[in-house]
């Protein structure tokens, strides 16, 4: 059954079917709006956008899959700014012709991953188009702790990071080249595994910023370099390359370290910390803040493309 077979109020009878409830909200689907509880009386919020093409394939991924890292994309800002994700509000944007199991399956990944963290889809919207867009906001919780923003890194700190890099920029170029394997990468690619509590621990910790690795390691990176006005350099040897990316890398021409650096996709978080901070389990250290401007490797200029620009 088609979409447009199916009808408006036939698809959001079926996509509200699949999502499940979390412990914020009062009010789900169903009413003009929702209703989430802000105990913070505090609501951080990050909207991201995925197009058909431009950031997925249903050739690549299942539409459970395109709805993990939909949702994933979003609650991980909302940990980078050290707070604990509570809701997701969803557009979607379809051919009329997309098959309504398509559309369900999505709503499944999209609640699935809002539920590791005990937040839920709690309403949206959608229309038709000739491009499949998914638009997800989500909001999340500080729980009376300051944001950790990505203008408070100091010279002397530490730069740790909580999660991987480099896999889902491996799994893509894998795909890209017309290979499945090796799963490791092409699953990471598919589905982002975030630590997603590690934000609002470091927030705890004392992290004087923080940032998701959504474009690249050194990307995201300097976006915290510019906004503190500080120099970061990365340690090289802080990243290991696992054995099947330098088997991947070998095959395809590719040095592993551009995915590891530049790759995004991971979600990954990075922050940084006062010298002298004993990391938290998950946490490790890859880099420091030194006076300057920009992010270098080893102290040398990075000359391997820095991440994902989406107007390129």
């Amino acid at each position: 059954m088609s979409i447009a077979e199916t009808g408006e109020f036939g698809l959001i009878t079926r996509i509200v079917a699949r999502l499940e409830t979390g412990a914020a909200s009062l009010l789900g689907p169903g009413d003009d709006a929702a209703v989430v509880a802000a105990p913070d009386r505090r609501v951080v919020a990050s909207t991201d956008v995925l197009v058909e093409g431009r950031h997925f394939r249903r050739d690549w991924s299942s539409a459970a899959d395109v709805g993990h890292r939909a949702a994933a994309a979003n609650l991980a800002d909302i940990a980078a700014m050290g707070a604990t994700p509570t809701a997701l509000l969803v557009a979607l944007c379809v051919p009329t012709d997309l098959p309504v199991e398509w559309a369900e399956e999505l709503a499944g990944g999209l609640s699935t991953e809002a539920a590791r963290v005990g937040a839920a889809v709690v309403g949206g919207d959608m229309s038709s188009s000739p491009t499949l867009t998914i638009a997800v906001t989500a909001l999340g919780d500080l729980e009376g702790r300051e944001p950790v923003l990505r203008s408070g890194a100091q010279p002397g700190d530490v730069v740790a990071l909580a999660g991987r890099t480099g896999h889902a920029a491996a799994g893509y170029t894998v795909l890209s080249r017309g290979f499945r394997t090796p799963k490791l990468l092409v699953e990471a690619y598919r589905r982002p595994e975030v630590e997603y509590a590690a934000g609002p621990t470091a927030a705890r910790l004392g992290a004087t910023s923080m940032i998701d690795i959504s474009d690249g390691l050194l990307q995201d990176l300097g976006h915290v370099a510019a906004a503190s006005v500080v120099g970061i350099d990365i340690d090289r040897a802080a990243f290991e390359v696992p054995d099947q990316m330098r088997d991947a890398a070998s095959a395809l021409g590719v040095d592993p370290y551009v995915w590891l650096l530049a790759g995004g996709d991971d979600h990954a978080l990075a922050a940084t910390f006062p010298a002298g901070t004993q990391l938290p389990p998950g946490w490790r250290a890859v880099g420091s803040v030194h006076e300057g401007t920009g992010v270098t490797v080893d102290r040398r200029p990075w000359q391997g493309g820095t991440g994902w620009d989406h107007f390129r």
